[in-house]
């Protein structure tokens, strides 16, 4: 990445790399690493860490990592912001402010598209604006924070740009907090009408092992609720299931006599 850019990158991060390298592979694709590797020149290192890894190296690990310190330190945020709510109540916070839905308007506001290393078969694809791609180079970038600056850095970032910003604007303390948790929800508003639960299926599993899309379709049990379908995709099938089953409760609240379930079209499951 040029200078130019990582400088840029670095301004709306609001931290300035001493290991750059880290960087640079928190937002370098496994199509991209694949393909350097396959020039035979995998070996060669941006940086001047000897621990460090090669600046081929993609950034599923540090996805992995990076993802664990945004579910810690947003537990703590939530658990110092709100000490009178219920466990349940920051769960279902957590799970928003964590969830793919809000990651993905997090990753766009930075614009981490544009920065992506990606090979050429997956730049040709559209791969700067995937969803699961920019959520997962947004992680990436989180743990590279907090290898480079420490849980200072990591925390000042993820409080500042990913969990206070989306509290203001959803006003806790006039509104209630949006359903997250949407196959609890649509199983509750199943019992609630004294029907059978809803028949989950997997339909479609796609992709490399390390890197698999899953489709699922939710259906209802019952005729009299309507021969409605919910089908979506996601990189986990928990994931896949959880949209799905938002798609369903949406259309509950749309039968006679149905109440209007906050299903909080903003938030995520992670």
């Amino acid at each position: 990445m040029k200078s130019r850019e990582i400088m840029a990158l670095e301004e709306s991060l609001g931290h300035h790399f001493q290991r750059r390298e880290l960087l640079d592979q928190a937002l370098t694709h496994s199509s991209q690493a694949r393909e350097v590797e396959a020039l035979g020149v995998g070996s060669s290192s941006s940086g001047s860490g000897s621990s460090s890894r090669s600046s081929s190296g993609d950034n599923e690990n540090l996805e992995f990592l990076g993802d664990a310190v945004l579910g810690l330190v947003t537990s703590e945020a939530l658990f110092h912001r709100f000490p009178e709510f219920q466990e349940g109540h920051l769960s279902k916070l957590r799970a928003h402010l964590v969830g793919q839905r809000h990651l993905l308007r997090v990753a766009e506001q930075l614009e981490i598209g544009r920065y992506m290393r990606l090979g050429r078969g997956e730049e040709k694809s559209g791969g700067r604006n995937k969803a699961s791609l920019l959520v997962d180079a947004l992680e990436a970038i989180l743990a590279a924070l907090y290898l480079d600056g420490g849980w200072p850095a990591a925390r000042d970032f993820i409080v500042r740009v990913i969990v206070e910003p989306e509290l203001a604007h959803m006003k806790l303390e006039t509104s209630a907090i949006p359903v997250m948790d949407f196959k609890s929800a649509l199983q509750e508003a199943l019992q609630a009408r004294g029907g059978p639960q809803p028949v989950y299926a997997l339909v479609k599993e796609e992709g490399p092992e390390h890197k698999k899309t899953f489709t699922v379709e939710v259906r209802l049990p019952e005729p009299a609720m309507g021969q409605f379908v919910g089908r979506a995709q996601g990189a986990t099938k928990k994931r896949a299931e959880q949209e799905a089953a938002r798609q369903v409760l949406e259309h509950l609240a749309t039968l006679p006599g149905a109440g209007h379930p906050n299903t909080g079209k903003d938030g995520g499951a992670a």
